[in-house]
């Protein structure tokens, strides 16, 4: 997406060739910042300290830091011990091990300068393949905006909750992506921006990606999603997923599972836009079988935000002693969602109809 007038992807080789250039989110939406990833070790606390963040990007950042890793030592025993690293940097998004794997099963036959070449290339390449695929789930989100715009004749209002757009994945997004498309094209959209706490995502990173490619929008507290839905301000839900099972059940950013509750008490289209990087073959429940993370207290205790004198500052909002629980993710049962959003269609939330749209997936997956 374009930021200031010029093209950039969330992740991308260094102009040297020799490290890796990030986007450092934890500085939006104050300043536009990039950072440079040298060695394995700071690839995974750029993932651990959300630097880089969304289920698509940490596993594309996971690749490049198995490179660096190989890049310094090509040697089995430093590839196992960078897939044993970074794989242990945030536990529920799937993609994160869904890329150590594939790198790993690509780089083990490989030994010195030829693994790292491949390590290089097969991080590139899952990053080329994250844009294609969002770039498609773009296509088919766009489709249902425009034809609800069809029917009604007037502005399409869309509700959102945490970040799914460009800044989760290497370019394009996931649940913004058909907002992006559709604006594009010329449909009239407004998006209602959930500010998601703790972290505000929304509030600083949806609004920001918004703002940057001119999409009308609104930010609003978390709270109040259920509101402008009975009151028919809002015509569909799209959010994204860190991981879906096999059946449909989507484990998202906490806070989802309460959309998810809203829109279908309202009768609001509720769709979930996710790559096939993101389902779990392995999972039927996702209310037993995901880890849900829990992160520090600190991220519900402060806030971080600007003063009246431009400086940024953390601040503590909540009362001196008091505890707070921190879980990163909840998980929306599939009865509860309309419909997947994927690269190759539009599904039902089952078994059945994931199976559908990935017969080859379903069927390694039970072999």
């Amino acid at each position: 997406m374009r930021i200031h007038g010029r093209h950039y992807r969330t992740i991308f080789p260094a102009e040297d060739g020799e490290g890796v250039s990030i986007i450092d989110q934890t500085k939006l939406p104050f300043a536009f910042a990039l950072a440079r990833l040298s060695t394995m070790e700071e690839a995974a606390v750029a993932i651990r300290t959300m630097q880089v963040r969304g289920a698509p990007l940490i596993g594309a950042t996971a690749a490049f830091g198995v490179a660096l890793a190989v890049q310094r030592d090509s040697s089995d025993d430093a590839l196992a011990e960078a897939v044993r690293v970074l794989g242990a940097t945030r536990p529920t998004a799937v993609n994160l091990h869904w890329a150590l794997a594939r790198v790993e099963r690509r780089l083990a036959p490989l030994s010195g300068r030829d693994r790292v070449r491949a390590a290089w290339t097969e991080a590139e390449s899952i990053c080329d393949e994250d844009v294609e695929q969002n770039h498609a789930i773009g296509i088919h989100g766009a489709r249902l905006l425009a034809d609800i715009h069809g029917r009604t004749g007037r502005v399409v209002n869309v509700l959102t909750h945490c970040n799914a757009g460009w800044l989760a994945t290497v370019d394009w997004g996931t649940a913004l992506s058909p907002i992006y498309q559709a604006h594009d094209a010329g449909v009239p959209v407004h998006v209602w921006v959930d500010e998601t706490r703790p972290r505000n995502q929304g509030a600083a990173l949806t609004a920001y990606e918004l703002g940057a490619h001119g999409v009308p929008h609104t930010v609003v507290v978390d709270n109040a999603g259920g509101h402008l839905m009975q009151h028919g301000r809002v015509d569909v839900c799209f959010v994204g997923s860190d991981r879906t099972t096999a059946s449909g059940d989507v484990c998202n950013k906490i806070g989802t599972y309460l959309k998810a509750l809203a829109a279908h008490d309202n009768g609001v289209p509720f769709y979930v836009t996710l790559p096939v990087t993101t389902i779990d073959w392995s999972l039927d429940d996702g209310l037993a079988g995901i880890p849900i993370e829990e992160r520090a207290e600190r991220e519900v205790t402060d806030l971080v935000g600007i003063d009246d004198d431009g400086v940024v500052r953390d601040v503590r909002v909540v009362a001196p002693g008091s505890p707070a629980a921190n879980p990163a993710f909840d998980v929306t049962p599939a009865r509860l969602v309309t419909g997947l959003v994927t690269e190759r269609g539009i599904c039902p939330a089952s078994r059945e109809g994931i199976a559908g749209l990935y017969p080859d997936y379903a069927r390694s997956a039970a072999e």
